[in-house]
């Protein structure tokens, strides 16, 4: 009898302990799942309180303030069942029926199978800590501000939920697309948008403008697109966020490769090179020159040496330059040796068709970390106070100037350019048409008023 009982509690703490390993590999998943998905870059304004919201998030249509999303049952979403959490992220609908703005990425999210939405719910429940704070609510312009008009967006635009694996392709392949269309949610940023917001299929990955930056062609179109880098380079830029000689990663490409990419093992880094690989792109970009391959290395002193410091407006670019960027660019825009500092030529943020980049990157710098190292530009627009500040004349003299010097010279920097960058990027048409609307339905209340004052009026006469 004595033997039975000590067996049985033998038994029942080998099976707790089993039960706990599981639960653990089950949170650890979701763990590495939520960092492919780059919560972290969205959802956190202050690392001393991960996942707890308040990050204002600038978008076409409006700022947007991400959620809480810790387990907190007060603030964030510690009361949802995972069925609710499940249509949190493949449909876009929040516990209470309202429906989310699509920028959180549910579109991509809806790729992720019911195993996966099952771990990273085991994460998030059990492996973050809960914040008891509240966060600020988006306030989008009339009529944009309808949450409900959602339900038909969705109609149009959201993909069943699940993810179907090609036959055709190897397993590899399918494991990148996966990752790149679901958690990893690239086409969210690379592809570019219709005039109700959704994204343009047919056009998937060849670039797109997101806030102040501008995420690029990552298809496999050797002009447009990253064709002429190698697999190795591509997952060498996903884990350091540079390329030398190529490009470097700014803006929310930067979070990208500090709190996501960089994390990833190996293997799933290569396997989504493998896909992106595998995207045509756009085929009528067949000459011309890669955006990797334009510009020279130009004397910035030689513009203007000799010349007094009150020297004409045209010489304004380069003495900006070599006042605030030779130092570390070098007076040939050739950089350092190591790539630490990069070469502003044969770099797509001098010879991109959009010159968005160059111009956020003046604006509000550069900072990266990973395992190499750290990463960090100093913003010069974005403090008024600062001795480096410059306004927008003064970045658009140095933008012409760096692409007159190093890199695609048609390309023209205007203040009024610089000034759409500095405030959050441009401004999708939906907005123009929303203030119409509430124009012209402010218009119609105030017809309807003096009509029925008239008819009051005459009541009374």
């Amino acid at each position: 009898m004595k033997y039975s009982l000590l067996m049985l509690l033998g038994i029942t703490l080998f099976s707790s302990a089993a039960s706990a390993e599981s639960d653990l590999t089950l949170i650890k998943k979701g763990e590495y799942l939520a960092v492919a998905a780059d919560c972290t870059a969205c959802h956190t304004a202050s690392s001393a309180q991960p996942f707890a919201g308040g990050k204002v998030i600038a978008s076409p249509v409006g700022e947007i303030i991400a959620t809480n999303i810790t387990p907190s049952a007060t603030d964030g979403i510690g009361h949802y069942s995972e069925q609710q959490f499940s249509a949190a992220l493949r449909k876009g609908i929040r516990a209470d029926g309202a429906n989310l703005y699509p920028a959180m990425p549910y579109t991509a999210y809806a790729t992720l199978t019911d195993d996966d939405i099952h771990a990273l719910y085991a994460y998030f429940m059990s492996g973050v800590q809960a914040v008891d704070k509240a966060t600020a609510t988006t306030q989008l312009p009339f009529p944009l501000n309808i949450r409900f008009s959602m339900k038909f967006w969705n109609a149009l635009f959201l993909k069943p939920a699940g993810y179907t694996a090609d036959t055709s392709q190897s397993a590899s392949w399918n494991r990148g697309r996966y990752l790149a269309e679901g958690a990893a949610h690239c086409s969210t940023c690379h592809t570019p948008r219709g005039f109700l917001m959704q994204e343009k299929q047919d056009q998937a990955l060849t670039g797109a403008q997101v806030g102040p930056w501008y995420a690029p062609d990552i298809t496999a179109n050797p002009l447009s697109g990253i064709g002429q880098w190698s697999r190795e380079e591509l997952v060498t830029y996903l884990r350091t966020g540079r390329l030398v000689g190529k490009a470097q990663a700014a803006g929310s490409m930067a979070e990208a490769i500090t709190h996501s990419f960089q994390h990833l093992t190996r293997q799933d880094l290569n396997d989504i090179a493998e896909y992106i690989e595998s995207v045509p792109g756009n085929p009528t970009a067949t000459t011309g020159q890669s955006r990797f391959e334009q510009g020279h290395p130009g004397n910035a002193l030689a513009t203007f040496r000799g010349k007094p410091f009150s020297a004409p407006v045209d010489d304004e670019g380069a003495r900006l330059y070599s006042g605030n960027c030779a130092s570390c660019h070098g007076i040939n825009g050739q950089g350092t040796a190591d790539g630490f500092y990069p070469s502003l030529f044969h770099n797509s943020a001098t010879a991109e068709s959009n010159p968005s980049n160059l111009i956020a990157t003046i604006l509000f710098g550069v900072e990266r970390n990973t395992a190499e190292g750290d990463v960090f530009m100093p913003p010069f627009g974005d403090q008024p106070n600062a001795l480096n500040h410059m306004n927008d004349n003064q970045v658009a003299a140095l933008s012409n100037f760096i692409l007159r010097m190093y890199g695609d010279a048609a390309q023209t920097v205007t203040a009024q350019q610089v000034a759409v960058i500095r405030q959050g990027g441009p401004t999708s048409p939906l907005v123009m048409l929303a203030q119409i609307g509430v124009g012209a339905g402010a218009l119609v209340i105030v017809a309807v008023m003096i009509v029925l004052w008239y008819r009051r009026k005459r009541k009374t006469a």
